[in-house]
Parts: C-alpha cells; sequence; structure tokens
C-alpha cells in the first residue's frame, strides 16, 4: 500500500469514528475497564453530606428507643465529623480519591428529571438515561426500554459478562431480562445461574426460610453476598447491585435502622473495593458508581416519604471513584448535574458513547471522565 493510499483511509477511518455513534471513545489514557455501579434506595443528601440529623434522634419523629447509644454511635459535633461516622468509605476514600455531587449547601444541585421521584422511574432513568412517561407507578411489569447495560451487552466491541442483583423484586422488570438476556436476580428468587457453592445454597436457603419484613425484598445481606459471589466466579465487567434498606426503614419512620443500613451498605461498598483491588483481573481498572434513586422530604417531618407532593425527593447525589477521575472531591459551586446523565457516563468510562447512540439520554458527566 503506497503512502498517499495509506494516508486517506487513515483519514476515512478518523471520519468514521467521529462521525459514528458506534464508535469507542476512550481517550488514550483511559484504564477503565470494570464498573461496579451500586445504588441504595431513597437515602437522603442530608445524611449523605451532613451525617445524622438530631432532629430525628429521638422517639417522637425517629421513633428510636435508645437514643444514647444511638447518638454515640452517629452523632458528632460538626457536619463532616457525622457523615464520616455515618459513612466511613464513603468519606475516607471515595469523596477524597473521587468525586461525590449533590451538597445543596455548598452549591452543587444533583437532581432527578422524571417528576414522579419514586423507585421504578429513578431506576429506568438512571439505567436508561432518559425520564419515561409510561414508567409512572412502581407495577412489577417489563422495562420497554433498553437499559445503558443491555445496550452494551448488545455492542460488537464490548467483551465481557454483565450481571444485575437487587434487594426489590421489580429490578429484575427493570432490566427486562426476558428480552435482554442479562443475568439479573432480584427479590426472594432464588440464584441458579451459575454452579451452586455451599455459599450461594445457603443465600438461597435464607432467601426461603427467613421470615420476611416486606414481602417485594430481603434485607440488604442477601443480594449483597449473591453479588459477591457471582463477582467472584464470574468476574463480570459490569456489576449493578440496588440495595433497598434505606427506603423501607424510612418509610417505616425507624429512623436508627435508616442510619444503620445506610452504614451497612457503606461497609460493603468498602468490601467489593478491597475485594477488586486484591484480584489481578480488577486491580487498577475498575470505577464504582453510587447512586440513589431518589431522594426524600425534610426532616423532622416528611423525611419518610418521596414523591411528587415531596418536591424535595427530587434532589439526590452521586459519587465516583476510578483510575480515570481527577480527585477533586466534594464538589462545590458547579454546574448541576442529573440523574439521566449516569448510563452515559458509566458508558463513557468503558470507552462507549451511549449519548450518540442514544440521543435523548443525557450527557456524560464530563467532570469525572479523563481529560
Amino acid at each position: 500500500m503506497n503512502s498517499y493510499l495509506r494516508m486517506v483511509l487513515t483519514i476515512l477511518c478518523a471520519i468514521f469514528c467521529v462521525a459514528s455513534p458506534l464508535c469507542a471513545q476512550a481517550p488514550a489514557d483511559h484504564k477503565t475497564q470494570h464498573i461496579i455501579f451500586v445504588m441504595t434506595d431513597g437515602l437522603r443528601w442530608q445524611e449523605v453530606f451532613t451525617g445524622a440529623e438530631g432532629s430525628l434522634m429521638n422517639k417522637k419523629n425517629g421513633k428510636v428507643t435508645g437514643e444514647t447509644l444511638l447518638k454515640k454511635t452517629y452523632w458528632r459535633e460538626t457536619p463532616e465529623a457525622r457523615r464520616e461516622a455515618l459513612l466511613p468509605f464513603v468519606w475516607g476514600v471515595m469523596a477524597k480519591q473521587g468525586q461525590i455531587f449533590g451538597n445543596r449547601e455548598k452549591g452543587s444541585d444533583a437532581y432527578v428529571t422524571n417528576g414522579l421521584w419514586f423507585s421504578y422511574p429513578g431506576y429506568s432513568e438512571t439505567l436508561c438515561g432518559f425520564a419515561d412517561p409510561r414508567i409512572k407507578s412502581n407495577d412489577n411489569v417489563p422495562n420497554p426500554n433498553v437499559t445503558v447495560l443491555e445496550w452494551l451487552k448488545n455492542r460488537p466491541s464490548f467483551q465481557g459478562d454483565i450481571a444485575a442483583f437487587g434487594a426489590w423484586d421489580v429490578i429484575a422488570a427493570v432490566f427486562n431480562p426476558e428480552r435482554s438476556k442479562l443475568t439479573v436476580n432480584a427479590g426472594y428468587d432464588p440464584f441458579t445461574a451459575i454452579p451452586i457453592t455451599p455459599q450461594l445454597e445457603l443465600l438461597n436457603h435464607l432467601k426461603a426460610e427467613t421470615p420476611r419484613v416486606w414481602d417485594d425484598e430481603p434485607f440488604d445481606a442477601i443480594p449483597f453476598y449473591t453479588a459477591v459471589e457471582y463477582l467472584k466466579a464470574k468476574k463480570p465487567r459490569v456489576l449493578y447491585l440496588s440495595l433497598g434498606e434505606t427506603d423501607d426503614w424510612a418509610h417505616e419512620g425507624k429512623y436508627k435502622e435508616y442510619l444503620d443500613s445506610a452504614h451497612r451498605v457503606d461497609s460493603y461498598l468498602r468490601t467489593l473495593w478491597e475485594l477488586v483491588q486484591s484480584m489481578p483481573e480488577y486491580r487498577g481498572n475498575t470505577t464504582l458508581i453510587f447512586s440513589p434513586d431518589h431522594g426524600r422530604g425534610k426532616a423532622p417531618h416528611k423525611w419518610r416519604d418521596h414523591g411528587q407532593k415531596i418536591p424535595d425527593s427530587k434532589y439526590i447525589w452521586l459519587a465516583f471513584l476510578g483510575p480515570d477521575i481527577p480527585a477533586l472531591g466534594e464538589r462545590s459551586n458547579v454546574a448541576p448535574v442529573t440523574q439521566n446523565q449516569i448510563a452515559a457516563t458509566l458508558a463513557a468510562f468503558l470507552g462507549e458513547d451511549y449519548a450518540a447512540a442514544v440521543p435523548k439520554a443525557g450527557k456524560p458527566i464530563t467532570d469525572v471522565l479523563p481529560h
């Protein structure tokens, strides 16, 4: 091939890559090869950024019976100390080595765009990148929209496994596994997608045999440890995990249990992060994303609930940690970020241009991507 023809082909390839939504958009220094995306249902931005709220640490507003012990565990004199007591991994690792958005007291808004501010619309917006007016209830019906995980799975250039786990049984419907063919396990369904291990057998027994506080989801420990077993066995490129206790305990008005469940989620994040850093397949090439599906109302009276009648429940938070993310920490005085940007941001970490392929999706959050 002569030099002129080689030059023409190079230019044509470059033009195609710029113009085509199918072309990967990974920069030269792109490192992320794996994604772990954890969501915890309805955890308020107020606790994330200022820790336990004093007006709720009592029997009247938070159904607390052991107030002294609760305050010993989570109460500190400053918001910074309180939030670190509640979420030590988020503030000790994620916020120091990555970025976190959503502290409205510091000029960093993060919010939901679907206008409904409850779970199924929030999960669908997060995972598809846009709000869909057809998703207007929490009914357990298959999502008509393709999630970013299903889109990635069908990309010719994408190699590797994708799996999703959830506490709430409707999480399976969000991914529509009948259509998507993704590995999905949620609610009380036994997990049988991989060869059974003693650990998985025990988890399946616990799902079936332990008393049920909620009909539609087990305690968070069940889906979390199921996901860990899958991670160790299959080493997926993308692992999604949705946890639910933060929302359930808040709806019941039990503030101690709400705080304890948030603290456990933080410990689960640490466990996942330390696990992947111990595995050669993941070490140094994994990005962790952490967010809720919606917010909640203000204390002391409306913190239990969310939805259209509680406008404050539109506000959320987003946290990112990984090898490509500039370590800018807690963001302040920045442009708002939105829930519909998460899908394209997740894809961009893997070098894929979801926003070009799905124009109605939110654009990637450029601040967390390598420049």
